[in-house]
Formats: structure tokens, C-alpha cells, sequence
């Protein structure tokens, strides 16, 4: 699986990848008995995947180290499911991962004692409401009177689709990327008609422009060049050139062909720029001798036409200064 093919997974990584996000997710979406419990110190991530590779497609897990206001450590291994509709085996994928995991953590350590706490929670944004019950025995055939002395675990389910838009988080980031994620797996309609939210919510988010637009080019059916040109310009415009250019190149110019020259001319602006800021800089430690970083920097971020008006401004200036004057 390439993080192209997937971009669920891609958004869901990148969007849980700081313990101040994930803490937010863990502390309004856990219920209340068990966030109360937690300690103010931010949940540490446990890198790599507990769910089978032929299943990444419909699932991504994130694991979270936490500890409890009593001192007691505990984990949060979180699941999102890429379906557009419910799977009624999810349980059964949530038990592997866990087992795998304790599995892991007993080969570490053979002289263990007690096992990690660990609580599974579910985020689901498929396109119909989540129906599935939430315990392990709803897969077990067994009598009811059985059932107490059968394996057994709960877990809080996620589901973004009846959660109103403004509702589904108060931390920026978080917000913003579940609305992306909430949107991905809808109608060519209802996704073109949550655009602007998701834009809004980047403004307060720009860190995230990046990871969430590459998701939005994938999975927004009818997402248009000029209209993600529009989402840069609002909120990262000075990075405009480099993002067009990434997008049809990593994604676009595989499913959609028209996509293929803008990343040609993208690419050949670009490389006019790169041409032109050389030239300047050259220019100008043939003459000043060694740049400082703040004038490199200046260079490395301005567009052709400012290099041409300091290449021309060159010829006739005393000092450094006189070049960047503007």
C-alpha cells in the first residue's frame, strides 16, 4: 500500500502524529469516566501498525501511551475504518491488534507480571451511520449465560457523520482534520458543499494545508485545479508554486491527465526561479563577497520578478542594502 492508494491512512497518520492532537481526541471522545482519569501529561505515540497489511485499506491504528492521575500507565490503541459503510468484523480486527501488541510487549519483557491497561477506541467516517454493537461477544455464538464467563471488551465509537461540523472538535488541528477525513468518504455534492468549512478550518490550522489538500485531491470527486490554487492562496500563497507542482506530480497526474501539464509548468517556473535567484547570488558575492543569511533568504523566497528587479538594481548599487532597498 502506497500513501497515494491510501490516503485515509496518509491524513489519519499525519493528523495523529502530535501528542497534543491525539490528547484532544482522546480527552472529547473517551467517555467521561475514563478522561477524567487521565494526567495532564500528553499521550506519547508507540510507532508502527498492529493491523494486518492486506487490511490497511479499510483500517489505520495509532497506538498512545498515556498515564492515569494515580500514576498508573495505560494505552489508547485507536482505530479508524476507511469503509464507506460499518463492518460488523471490526471487533475482531481491534482484537487482533491488541493481541498483537501484548504479544509484543510480553517478548520484551519475559519477566513480566501484569499486562498493560489497554482501551480500544473506534473513529468511523463512512458514508452511512454506524449500526454495529460495540462489545466483542456480538461475534461470539454462545447462550447469554455463557456470556460472563467469555471474553469480553467494549469500545467508544466515533462516528463523525452525525456529529454537526463545528462540533466535531474545539482543538484547530483535530477539527480540521476530522472534517476532511468526515468528508472524504461522502457524495461529489455534499463534499464540494463542505469546502469552505474545511478551508475555514484551515486558517486555523495552516500546518496542515499540506496533508490535508493532498487527501482533499484524492478523495473530493470533483475538486478542480483552480479550485485548490483558491485553498492555497487563502492561506499559504507564498507556497502556491511548490504545492501545485507536488500535487500533480504525486497525485494528480495518475488519475487525471490534464493535471499532468500543470505540473510541467509548474515544475519549469520553478526551475526559472531557482535559475534566476542562483544567478543574483552570485552576482552579488562576486561583488559584496559573502551574503548574509538574511539576504539569502530574501532570494530564496521571492518570485521572478522581484530577482529581476534586484538583478537590475545590481548594477547601480553601492552597498547590500541598496539592492533589497524595496
Amino acid at each position: 500500500m502506497s500513501e497515494i492508494t491510501q490516503p485515509h491512512d496518509r491524513l489519519f497518520r499525519s493528523l495523529l502524529s502530535t501528542p497534543e492532537t491525539a490528547g484532544a481526541l482522546l480527552r472529547e471522545r473517551l467517555p467521561p469516566e475514563v478522561s477524567t482519569l487521565l494526567s495532564s501529561v500528553p499521550p506519547q505515540l508507540v510507532e508502527g501498525s498492529f493491523v494486518e497489511e492486506h487490511l490497511r485499506p479499510y483500517f489505520s491504528d495509532r497506538l498512545f501511551e498515556a498515564t492515569t492521575i494515580s500514576g498508573r500507565p495505560v494505552c489508547f490503541y485507536v482505530l479508524i475504518e476507511h469503509k464507506s459503510y460499518e463492518d460488523d468484523k471490526v471487533v475482531w480486527q481491534m482484537y487482533r491488534g491488541i493481541s498483537a501488541f501484548l504479544d509484543q510487549k510480553v517478548r520484551e519483557n519475559k519477566h513480566w507480571k501484569r499486562l498493560p491497561a489497554v482501551l480500544p477506541l473506534l473513529v468511523y467516517h463512512g458514508s452511512q451511520e454506524w449500526r454495529v454493537p460495540n462489545e466483542f461477544l456480538a461475534l461470539v455464538d454462545g447462550d447469554e449465560a455463557l456470556h460472563p464467563w467469555l471474553l469480553n471488551f467494549r469500545f467508544p465509537v466515533v462516528d463523525l457523520g452525525p456529529i454537526p461540523d463545528r462540533e466535531l472538535s474545539s482543538h484547530a488541528q483535530l477539527r480540521a482534520g476530522l472534517l476532511a477525513l468526515k468528508y472524504g468518504t461522502r457524495d461529489a455534492d455534499s463534499q464540494m458543499a463542505a469546502l469552505d468549512q474545511i478551508v475555514d478550518a484551515l486558517i486555523e490550522a495552516p500546518e496542515l494545508l499540506l496533508p490535508v489538500l493532498l487527501y482533499l485531491v484524492t478523495t473530493f470527486h470533483h475538486l478542480n485545479e483552480e479550485q485548490v490554487r483558491h485553498v492555497v492562496r487563502r492561506i499559504k500563497p507564498e507556497e502556491e508554486y511548490e504545492m501545485m507542482s507536488q500535487f500533480a506530480q504525486e497525485i494528480m497526474a495518475k488519475g487525471k491527465p490534464e493535471w499532468v501539464a500543470i505540473g510541467r509548468q509548474e515544475g519549469r517556473q520553478e526551475g526559472r526561479q531557482e535559475g534566476e535567484a542562483t544567478i543574483l547570488t552570485r552576482q552579488l558575492q562576486r561583488r559584496f563577497g559573502s551574503i548574509p543569511s538574511w539576504a539569502s533568504e530574501r532570494i530564496a523566497k521571492a518570485d521572478s520578478s522581484l530577482l529581476e528587479a534586484w538583478s537590475l538594481r545590481f548594477v547601480d548599487a553601492r552597498s547590500l542594502e541598496e539592492v533589497f532597498s524595496d
